[in-house]
């Protein structure tokens, strides 16, 4: 089965619990369970991961440039730092597509700038959760048209 890789970067182990008037009440558990749905609707499968350290990150995005047809990364506080997983993503043949919980441009001007966002096919901000499921709807739409 085609496989999607879904990346979550620092803090979103704590969702349902921190800050829920920003990122609302669903778990990490339940956006998982949403991308899985999804995903399988479309005939795909999801490797799902989070991790508060860069590197784990960017080794789950080498390993995607042979085991996924896609990625959806939700890189969090890295996406106003990380040059390093852009270089990745840069690396990585296959589409990719960058969500953020909440919209980023109305929260503190250091988050307006996503180092990511050059790398993206897609961008998706302020949804809630409900945006990770529509990244898996548009990546498998992307693949689709090829």
């Amino acid at each position: 089965m085609k496989r999607l890789f879904i990346l979550n970067g620092p803090n979103l182990n704590l969702l349902g619990h921190r800050e829920p008037e920003i990122y609302g009440a669903d778990t990490l558990a339940d956006v998982q369970a949403a991308c899985e749905a999804a995903a399988s609707a479309g005939g795909y499968e999801v490797s799902f991961h989070q991790s508060n350290a860069e590197h784990e990150l960017i080794d789950w995005i080498q390993q995607a440039r042979t085991d996924a047809a896609g990625i959806i990364i939700n890189p969090a506080a890295y996406s106003h730092t990380s040059v390093a997983i852009l270089d990745a993503l840069n690396a990585c043949p296959c589409p990719v597509i960058e969500v953020h919980i909440s919209n980023i441009h109305r929260r503190e001007s250091f988050r307006h700038h996503s180092f990511i966002s050059a790398r993206a096919d897609a961008v998706i901000a302020g949804c809630g959760t409900q945006g990770y499921v529509f990244a898996v709807n548009r990546l498998i739409s992307l693949l689709a048209a090829g």
